[in-house]
Parts: structure tokens; C-alpha cells; sequence
């Protein structure tokens, strides 16, 4: 009598069926190294400032371009500025548009989804027809041209990136809500009497919110790259504040000549901080829906 064949191992399973444990631990760890670059970039945003105020137009020059150091942990900028403090004021920048901007394009987009998605009809069509009209335009393009309107300063490019960055908002609430008005308990309170709007605010929007929030993390890392971006090219913060963008252009020269360390430590401000939200975002993705873990893309 032939005897059944034993189950493979963890090992002969190959990584495709590996243990569900392992898996969790694996995300667990991720999330957790995630959350901790995120509370070490929060920290320093908060405390570097008051601890060490930095004179935004100090200059050195008898410290110039001086390599990685204990005085100088990154170094000095081609005027002797510390490159630590000016990063992480930077950062500071960064962070605060990437958050404002986010907020803002998460708003416009929850509010414009929801409403084409809870009216219907030909309002519907032609919301979706000028938020196809946002898309074909490109992003950093539009930013330029709301940006060059303004003074440089912070306020503009907050303003350049919520009103570029709506759209992808406005898309995911709206095919959200154009599901849930089939559902049962929609169904119902039309039913019972109530309005659009009544069904709109007390049942559809709070549905979509998970959804919206997530989209609104996930706008951070691409409002930080786009301030960086309008920053390095002279349209964001002005020169002579710091601002990540700004001193990448200013230390251009400075990499011809091999001095790398003005570029490299504020790039790694730039990418570090943006991966880590990304996780942490791709955590709360699973959470919503565990059966679309593959689909997350930055």
C-alpha cells in the first residue's frame, strides 16, 4: 500500500508558500524600521531648530567645503554653513509642505469625488472631464506656471502642489462611492426620504475617508519631491533660506570638483524620508485591503 506523501517544509515550499509567521515578521519589521525613520526625521524637525537657530545668511569662508567631521558631521557648503543644520532645517521645509500640500489636495479631491459620484449624471461626466483635463496637463509643469505667479516662498508652492495633486484623490473616492450607492443601506435611507446631500454626508463620506487618508500619506513623499524639485529649479524657497532643493543646486559645482558631500547628505533627506512614509503607507494598504498587497506603486 502506498503510504501519502509527506507535506513539504518551509524549506522545500519554496518562497512562495512560505510561513504566514515569516511573512508577518518580515512586515512587522518594515513597518517598524519605517516608523523609525519617520519619528527620527520628526524629531530632529522639532528640536534641531530651537536647540541650534541657525542664521539663514551666516556665511563662513574660512570654513568652506570642509569634508564630514566631528565639528561638522556633513560637512560644510561652499560658503562654511553647516550642511547638518541647514539640511535638517530643509527637511523642516519639506515636511511641512509635503503635509499642508497633501491635506489640501486630499480635501479638494474628497470633495470633487464626492460629488460626482453622489450626483451622477451629466455633472458626473463633466467633472470626470475636467479632471482628465488636470491629467494631461504634467504636474511639474502646472507648478511652474502656478508657482511663477508668486513671490517664492512656501505658501506658493503648498498652493502649486494641492492644486496639482488632486486628481488621483478625486478618482479613487469617486469609483469608491459610485460602489457604494448599489449598496443595501444606501438604498435605504433614499428610501426613507433623505437627500443627496444627507446621504452624501452620513454615509458616503465617511465610507470613503480610509480611503481618501490613505491617498493623502501616500501624496506626501510626491509633494516633498515636488517642492524639492520647483526649489532646485529657483521657483520654490527662496536662495537664501534652506531648503533641500535649493542646496542641491547650490552645490552643483562643488560635486565637479569632488566635494560630494554637499549633494549626497541632503539628496539622502530628500529619499530617506519619502521611502519610509511610502512604507508605512503600504502597511496601512494591507491593512485596508489585504488581497491588493501587490498593487501599491509610489
Amino acid at each position: 500500500m502506498n503510504q501519502p506523501a509527506a507535506p513539504p517544509t518551509a524549506v522545500e515550499a519554496g518562497p512562495w508558500h512560505a510561513p504566514r509567521r515569516v511573512r508577518r515578521s518580515t512586515r512587522a519589521a518594515r513597518v517598524a524600521f519605517s516608523a523609525a525613520l519617520v519619528a527620527l526625521a520628526a524629531l530632529a524637525v522639532l528640536l534641531v531648530p530651537p536647540l541650534f537657530p541657525l542664521d539663514q545668511q551666516a556665511v563662513d569662508l574660512t570654513a568652506k567645503l570642509e569634508p564630514p567631521s566631528g565639528a561638522h558631521p556633513f560637512g560644510t557648503d561652499e560658503v562654511g554653513r553647516d550642511v547638518l543644520l541647514r539640511s535638517v532645517y530643509g527637511l523642516r521645509v519639506s515636511l511641512v509642505v509635503g503635509l499642508v500640500a497633501a491635506l489640501a489636495a486630499s480635501g479638494i479631491g474628497l470633495l470633487v469625488g464626492c460629488a460626482a459620484g453622489a450626483v451622477g449624471g451629466r455633472f458626473d461626466r463633466l467633472v470626470m472631464r475636467l479632471v482628465d483635463t488636470f491629467t494631461a496637463v504634467p504636474h511639474l509643469l502646472m507648478g511652474i506656471f502656478i508657482v511663477a505667479m508668486f513671490r517664492p516662498g512656501v505658501w506658493p508652492v503648498i498652493a502649486s502642489v494641492g492644486l496639482t495633486h488632486w486628481v488621483s484623490t478625486a478618482r479613487i473616492v469617486r469609483a469608491e462611492v459610485l460602489s457604494l450607492r448599489s449598496r443595501p443601506f444606501v438604498d435605504a435611507a433614499i428610501s426613507g426620504g433623505a437627500s443627496r446631500l444627507r446621504v452624501a454626508v452620513r454615509h458616503l463620506v465617511p465610507a470613503v475617508l480610509p480611503q481618501a487618508g490613505l491617498a493623502a500619506v501616500l501624496m506626501v513623499p510626491h509633494a516633498i519631491w515636488h517642492e524639492s524639485a520647483l526649489s532646485y529649479l529657483g521657483l520654490g524657497i527662496p536662495a537664501h533660506e534652506a531648503s533641500l532643493g535649493t542646496m542641491i543646486n547650490g552645490a552643483r559645482g562643488s560635486l565637479v570638483t569632488g566635494e560630494w558631500w554637499p549633494t549626497l547628505f541632503p539628496g539622502l533627506l530628500i529619499v530617506v524620508p519619502t521611502l519610509a512614509i511610502a512604507g508605512l503607507a503600504g502597511a496601512w494598504r494591507e491593512r485596508i485591503n489585504p488581497r491588493r498587497r501587490s498593487e501599491l506603486v509610489l
